[in-house]
């Protein structure tokens, strides 16, 4: 393995790590803010999970990733290399504001703007729609709008149910609402692992495609195991600034709340992953929970300041990701 290949793959991996600053986080935040359980339990389950979604589910998200972008062989992984940086960037800079920003869009934004600069329009997947699957940049990016407005709707009509359900409801139905949080975590944590790692699974097989590694996009176990991992550590040493965004900031969830961001964000993204559909851990999340507020008519109590935020940097990503992804190319072939 070349030295600028092994980069390149290190690369893949830093952009799991800092995803997991965002969209990992989000798989328990609303657990955490609910005090359902506490950080280190939430930890627990999220590695335990993040570790199973990419291993038990298809690779079709790996798929979709691993061709939105289009070059030769021998330039793959400078252009690869290069997307990644402006994706990890972008993730670390929103991190620090504690924007749940999506991760997504940072890497579809830092491959397409490394590959423009490479070969221009036709260097790029453009892709659409092949039935349900997405392709290319496009298909990638209707899955990314779609899914949030699909987790919002879900949300509401999920709260509305269990609102009817849990009218009459006592302190005695506290211990399994509580049991049905932690399973929902432990559902949204898997779908998470079966979407998000497989990004950074997708990222490395073009690479060790590209590099002669492998004759095809299967990858060997070690690839969705580090990705998965990486995901995890990411969670535990950086994700608490948007656990307090998504769990407090958009809108202060309850325990019945949380419960209803959990079902509602796990199938979406669970039902996306089977199709290869890349989507956003953090705008699904953060939409269900500005959608369970709607449900239980509160709308003026969502911080509409913070969903403010969140949509600009939503905006911002895919631009500003694609600009670092440019300038990062241009310096990564000056120095090799």
């Amino acid at each position: 393995m070349s030295p600028e290949l092994a980069f390149a793959i290190g690369l893949a991996l830093a952009f799991a790590f800092t995803n997991g600053f965002h969209d990992a986080a989000n798989a328990i935040a609303t657990l955490v803010a609910t005090r359902a359980a506490t950080p280190l339990q939430a930890i627990v389950i999220a590695s335990i999970f993040n570790m199973l979604g990419p291993i038990l589910v298809g690779a079709a998200v790996a798929n979709t990733i691993a061709k939105i972008v289009d070059v030769p062989a021998s330039d793959a992984v400078a252009v690869i290399g290069a997307g990644l940086i402006g994706a990890v960037i972008w993730n670390v800079l929103t991190w620090w504001r504690g924007l749940p920003s999506s991760s997504s869009h940072a890497l579809i934004g830092g491959l397409v703007g490394a590959a423009l600069v490479e070969a221009g329009l036709e260097a790029v997947n453009w892709g659409g729609l092949d039935g349900w699957h997405p392709v290319g940049v496009f298909g990638t990016l209707i899955a990314l709008a779609v899914s949030p407005i699909l987790g919002a709707v879900a949300a509401f009509a999920v709260i509305r149910a269990q609102r009817s359900v849990f009218r009459r409801a006592t302190r005695a139905h506290n211990t399994p609402l509580r049991w049905s949080q932690w399973a929902m975590a432990s559902w949204l944590a898997f779908s998470h692992g079966a979407n998000d790692a497989q990004k950074a699974v997708g990222v490395i097989a073009a690479l060790l495609l590209a590099a002669g590694e492998i004759t095809s996009l299967s990858v060997p176990l070690w690839v969705p195991l580090t990705s998965g991992a990486a995901l995890t550590l990411g969670t535990a040493l950086g994700g608490w600034r948007i656990v307090r965004t998504i769990g407090k900031r958009i809108y202060g969830v309850k325990p019945l709340d949380s419960f209803a961001s959990q079902m509602s964000s796990t199938g979406v993204i669970l039902g996306a992953s089977f199709i290869g559909a890349p989507v956003s851990t953090t705008q699904v999340v953060a939409s269900s929970v500005v959608g369970v507020g709607g449900g239980r008519r509160r709308w003026h109590h969502v911080n509409w300041e913070v969903v403010r935020e969140m949509g600009l940097a939503w905006l911002t990503t895919i631009p500003a990701s694609g600009v670092i992804g440019a300038i990062a190319l241009v310096v990564w072939r000056w120095v090799a």
